[in-house]
C-alpha cells in the first residue's frame, strides 16, 4: 500500500472519528499522532538520557542506597541509570499523558510514547547494553480489571527500540497494594516492601532496564529492584525509565 493512499486512508478516518489533542483537545492533523505540533514542541523533555547522572537517577540511587544502609550484609551496588521522557506535575495538562493510558485503556498512546522514549535512550551511551526489559507488575486482579498492564505496554515498546528482550514474566506482584497516589513518602515505601517476587532469571543478561508509567519516590521501583536482586547478582546493572518523572523542570 503506498504512502499516498495510507494518507487518503488515515483523512477519511479522522472524518468518520475525529482525533484530538491529549492535552489541548484541538483536532488533530493527518500526520498529528496524540499530540499537535504546538504540544509537541512544547512538551516537558527531560533530556535526562543525555546525561549518566541526573536528577532521576541520583533520586533513585539514594533510594538505593538507604536499602543497603539498612542490610546486614550489603553488596556493592553499579550505578542505577534513570531516564523519563518528561516532567510530570499533577496540575499541567501533560499528565494526561500517562491518564490516559492507564484509566482510559489508551495502549496505543502509550506504545507512542514508549518509542518516542526508545528511540532517546538508545541514542543513549549508557542505555546501548540494556539486554532486557522488565516492566513492574500489576496484581492480577487490576491486570484483569483493566485488561492489560500499562508499564508493560511501554516496556515493549522501548525494547523494540533498544533492540532488547522483553520479559514480563520475570517479576511478579504477590500482593494487591493501595494506590499510591495519595500517600506519603514512608507509606509508600511501606506499601510496596515485599509485594514483588522475582519468578525466572535470565541467563547471559547485563543490563536489566525497569519500567513504569510515572517515578514519583522510586518505592515501587527499589521494590522490584529488590525482588529482581534475589535472582540477579550485583555485577547485572538494573536501571530505570518511565514517561513521567514528578520532579521540578
Amino acid at each position: 500500500m503506498t504512502r499516498t493512499i495510507i494518507k487518503a486512508l488515515n483523512a477519511a478516518a479522522d472524518l468518520l472519528l475525529p482525533r484530538t489533542c491529549i492535552v489541548c483537545g484541538r483536532g488533530l492533523l493527518t500526520e498529528e499522532k496524540h499530540l499537535c505540533l504546538f504540544c509537541m514542541a512544547d512538551l516537558p523533555l527531560t533530556r535526562f538520557w543525555k546525561q549518566t547522572h541526573n536528577l532521576m537517577a541520583d533520586r533513585f540511587n539514594s533510594v538505593i542506597q538507604e536499602q543497603l544502609d539498612k542490610s546486614d550484609h550489603p553488596e556493592k551496588e553499579q550505578y542505577a541509570y534513570g531516564a523519563a521522557l518528561f516532567f510530570y506535575n499533577s496540575s499541567a495538562d501533560y499528565r494526561k499523558i500517562p491518564y490516559r493510558l492507564k484509566y482510559h485503556g489508551a495502549r496505543s498512546v502509550g506504545r507512542y510514547f514508549g518509542k518516542v522514549l526508545g528511540r532517546h535512550l538508545v541514542s543513549a551511551e549508557q542505555f546501548r547494553d540494556v539486554d532486557l526489559v522488565v516492566p513492574v507488575p500489576l496484581h492480577w486482579t487490576r491486570r484483569w480489571k483493566r485488561g492489560y498492564n500499562q508499564a508493560e505496554v511501554i516496556a515493549s515498546a522501548i525494547a523494540e527500540e533498544l533492540h532488547a528482550e522483553a520479559r514480563p514474566s520475570v517479576l511478579r506482584r504477590v500482593r494487591r497494594t493501595r494506590t499510591q497516589t495519595k500517600l506519603r513518602v514512608e507509606e509508600k515505601a511501606r506499601n510496596v516492601h515485599g509485594a514483588f517476587e522475582a519468578t525466572s532469571v535470565q541467563a547471559g543478561a547485563r543490563h536489566i532496564l525497569l519500567v513504569d508509567d510515572v517515578f514519583t519516590t522510586g518505592s515501587t521501583l527499589m521494590a522490584c529492584f529488590v525482588a529482581l536482586r534475589t535472582v540477579f547478582p550485583p555485577d547485572v546493572r538494573i536501571s530505570v525509565a518511565t514517561l513521567g518523572f514528578v520532579g521540578g523542570a
